[in-house]
């Protein structure tokens, strides 16, 4: 009775099918459009699908319209399986999007402390380059193939001209009148420098994209932008930076004393904006370098931590203290000309006579840039710090010393990275000194540095083709063969040597790599007209 009733029971229950999951629908076209439902937009909240379409042409034949079917039935499982994996795109968000929120993150929230005016940077590069190129693209479809379509477009043309499109390359972006200065538009690749660093805010933005769960896997590791340029410093010689040092101080004392000290201390152009007096202590002969002046493209200028975010103390020589004592005795008479007061806190360089207010950094790469034109020295305000790092090296500073005084970061990586040509400088001085105290070689190790070489002597072939190359090389000095004339044929040297014709034709060969016979397919062998001058380069 029981086994009856529940015989009744699944007999009487209602049947429910699996649900398919993903559907196959055929468009007005007879194109085919795959969808598998993948949750919700982690964006907008809305309905996320994924969808492909398989074209499939009208009036099409049976067999195509089987095969379309067939692979977008393919795809259909293949979405499923990315949606069962969890490696399917959370969102259907472009690249525009994508960058909208993440370069509107406040810098507390990235991953490493930024600044605003790298924040700016970014900002610039992604309207100038990442949007015009793929800014609609979705996020969900970045591959290879895009990221190489577009790091290609950036070396093509900075611009990002249209092909036979007519552009004028303007003189300034300002509102102006056109002059000869403004040209027709050439392609300029963008620096490989510049293209790493689009590459870098791509990176950031993806990776977050990834964080925010936008995407499952990050597609930046598809891309492959231009390799790194290896640094190659070129700092001035010590006879110009003399010549920029005195040409400086004689049209301004302070000018010269800010060049001196850039190229006694390394420091950065900001860096040495914001020096103060009370982070000198002539006393001791320290110079505190704690902030650094920034500018932004706008001209807004604030004070902040130096590059690395790291304070350092740099030693100053006794001539250094005696410089700077003399010139804020200078400073202060001047203050005192003018009814002013130095403030404690105040700017070793200023334009004001009080030391408020510090220098632009664009005024200083500016002012070096018309002094080093005036002199015909090709360097730069940088280029002083350049210089500053390779004498230390040279002198015998450890990597580590160099480091602290210049403030790089790593530990010295950065500076070993840069100045590795110059530190083997250092090395090799190194070595010739070492070579100086080691006592004197005996008197057979002089013999032998003073003996005459031995004659060289040439081997004797071994090979069949090398006897038939030394035969016929021989006929040739000996005027037999005479320029101009022809060589017997292959087949002739195969039977009169008792050799393959390949090996024949590997003796001829040797002697059209002598440069001492010319041949062709089709055309025979033949002495160069000019072999004489070719036999001299040969050894007897």
């Amino acid at each position: 009775m029981e086994r009856t009733c529940l015989r009744s029971f699944h007999m009487t229950e209602k049947f429910k099918p699996i649900r398919d999951r993903g559907s196959i629908e055929e468009l007005p076209s007879g194109s085919l459009r795959v969808t598998v439902y993948a949750g919700t937009d982690k964006r907008t909240g809305a309905r996320n699908n994924l969808t492909e379409t398989v074209q499939v042409p009208k009036n099409a034949a049976v067999k195509t319209r089987r095969e379309a079917w067939k692979r977008a039935e393919q795809i259909k499982q293949g979405f499923i399986a990315q949606v069962d994996a969890r490696r399917h795109p959370r969102t259907n968000a472009t690249v525009n999007e994508l960058l909208d929120k993440y370069l509107e993150l406040p810098p507390a929230q990235r991953k490493r402390k930024v600044e605003p005016e790298t924040i700016e940077d970014d900002k610039a590069r992604a309207r100038n380059h990442i949007r015009p190129i793929i800014g609609d693209v979705k996020i969900a479809d970045l591959d290879a193939e895009i990221f190489d379509s577009f790091y290609g477009e950036l070396l093509r043309c900075r611009r990002h001209c249209r092909r036979g499109e007519r552009l004028v390359d303007h003189r300034t972006a300002l509102l102006h009148e056109c002059d000869d200065r403004c040209k027709a538009h050439q392609c300029r690749p963008l620096a490989d420098d510049t293209v790493r660093r689009i590459h870098t805010v791509l990176s950031g933005a993806l990776t977050r994209a990834v964080r925010w769960k936008w995407l499952a896997v990050n597609p930046i590791a598809l891309a492959d932008p231009p390799a790194a340029p290896p640094p190659d410093p070129n700092p001035p010689t010590s006879e110009e930076i003399g010549r920029l040092i005195n040409a400086a101080w004689h049209s301004d004392p302070e000018w010269g004393l800010l060049i001196w000290m850039a190229v006694r201390t390394g420091a950065r152009r900001g860096e040495i904006c914001a020096w103060s007096w009370d982070r000198l202590d002539l006393d001791v002969g320290v110079l505190r370098i704690e902030t650094a002046i920034s500018e932004s493209d706008d001209g807004q200028m604030r004070e902040k931590d130096t590059k690395t975010h790291r304070k350092r103390r740099v030693a100053l020589t006794e001539f250094d203290i005696q410089l700077l004592r003399a010139y804020r005795n200078h400073r202060e008479r001047q203050a005192e000309a003018l009814g002013a007061t130095i403030a404690p806190n105040g700017r070793i360089f200023s334009p004001d006579p009080d030391c408020a207010s510090w220098h632009r950094p664009s005024t200083l790469t500016q002012r070096f840039g018309r002094l080093r034109d005036r002199l015909g020295i090709k360097a730069t305000l940088k280029e002083t710090r350049h210089f500053a790092a390779t004498e230390l090296i040279a002198a015998g500073v450890d990597v580590r010393t160099v480091a602290g005084i210049l403030g790089h970061g790593g530990g010295g990586t950065t500076t070993l990275r840069v100045y590795a040509a110059h530190r083997s400088e250092s090395a090799q001085r190194a070595a010739d000194l070492t070579g100086m105290r080691m006592p004197s070689i005996p008197a057979a190790a002089r013999q032998m540095l003073t003996a005459e070489p031995a004659p060289v002597v040439p081997e004797e072939p071994t090979e069949p083709y090398e006897h038939i190359a030394r035969d016929l090389l021989g006929a040739i000095r000996a005027g037999i063969i005479a320029s101009g004339d022809r060589l017997p044929p292959q087949k002739a040297l195969a039977e009169r040597y008792e050799v393959a014709p390949s090996t024949a034709h590997r003796a001829l060969q040797l002697l059209i790599d002598d440069g001492l016979v010319r041949a062709a397919r089709g055309v025979p062998a033949c002495v160069v007209d000019d072999v004489d001058s070719h036999l001299k380069k040969i050894l007897l």
